[in-house]
């Protein structure tokens, strides 16, 4: 469903003295960053990114009743988990909120029931239009199958002409990267894209329709991607250091308002190969949500990012 200018204002006047959210903004950019708590529209048990508003849009480029860089899944080797609260249990367990200042916000996830894994997200508005996520956690029990945990977050993306995310990939037969463009045709099939460099083969017992556990024939050399929501861009960007791998839904965000499409969802993942209890484990990205301005701006921001 689409978020009109007035009812984002009216969110945002709403939630800035909730516990739960709070609006942040820089010169460019405005934003509801929040735990698993309901707003308005937005339902309970999504977390992370509720709404953007950037300079040349009439609306937010997530679903309104959902979020953005959500804090979806734990997951190991094991099959689909009947249970839906522990299928998505960082998206059920208690999670609080803190406002660090006007322009960070971080989420406390103390060890959760079942994979017993504390987190801390801090999201920091930087610039006209960056948010930049710094993810921390830690596995308090020796509970995951196979000899890895992986950490998931969705992006439930409102309603673009064009489903896709885009991503470089560098081939075995070519001599420069070519841009590839990824838009499953069925939710699971064919969905994880893992990058040039990441060998690992995870024993996932039954893959079923999984996001996690169907993977792409496609693999990215640089890692983001971005996707583009009428005349705004969205790009994701990791720093290096450990696997990253991407996830694509045509269907995950759910029917869009008008009912005769779907929302998808354009997802990222966090593989812990050889975990140790009480370690650390991190990841670190930016979103870039600005007006659409080309691929050549598109590489700008990634370098810009990664110093390169």
């Amino acid at each position: 469903m689409s978020v009109a200018p007035v009812a984002i204002l009216l969110a945002m006047i709403a939630a800035e003295a909730n516990e739960n959210y709070a609006v942040f903004e820089s010169e460019g950019l405005r934003c509801i960053i929040g735990n698993n708590a309901q707003m308005d529209k937005h339902n309970a048990r999504y977390n992370g990114v509720f709404c953007i508003t950037a300079p040349g849009a009439t609306e937010s480029p997530f679903v309104q009743d959902y979020a953005g860089l959500n804090l979806e899944h734990y997951f190991d080797a094991r099959p689909r988990l009947s249970d839906r609260d522990l299928f998505f249990e960082p998206r059920v367990a208690p999670m609080s909120f803190a406002r660090i200042n006007n322009t960070t916000a971080e989420l406390h996830q103390p060890a959760t029931p079942f994979f017993n894994v504390e987190s801390w997200t801090r999201f920091e508005i930087k610039g006209p239009q960056y948010i930049d996520m710094q993810f921390r956690c830690i596995p308090r029990k020796d509970v995951f199958q196979g000899g890895f945990f992986g950490v998931f977050w969705a992006s439930y993306i409102n309603a673009p002409e064009d489903k896709s995310m885009y991503f470089l990939s560098a081939g075995s037969s070519l001599d420069k990267p070519q841009w590839v463009q990824l838009c499953t045709q069925k939710h699971g099939v064919a969905s994880s894209v893992r990058g040039e460099n990441d060998v690992l083969e995870l024993p996932y017992a039954e893959p079923d329709d999984l996001l996690y556990a169907n993977s792409s024939l496609f693999q990215f050399s640089e890692p983001f991607f971005y996707g583009r929501v009428r005349d705004q861009v969205l790009m994701y960007i990791f720093q290096p250091g450990p696997v990253v791998r991407f996830a694509h839904s045509p269907s995950g965000g759910g029917r869009t308002a008008s009912g005769d499409d779907t929302n998808p969802a354009w997802d990222f993942q966090l593989i812990v190969p050889r975990y140790e209890i009480n370690k650390e484990y991190a990841l670190n990205m930016r979103l870039v949500c600005k007006p659409w301005a080309g691929r050549e701006d598109v590489l700008k921001e990634v370098r810009k990012y990664l110093g390169r």
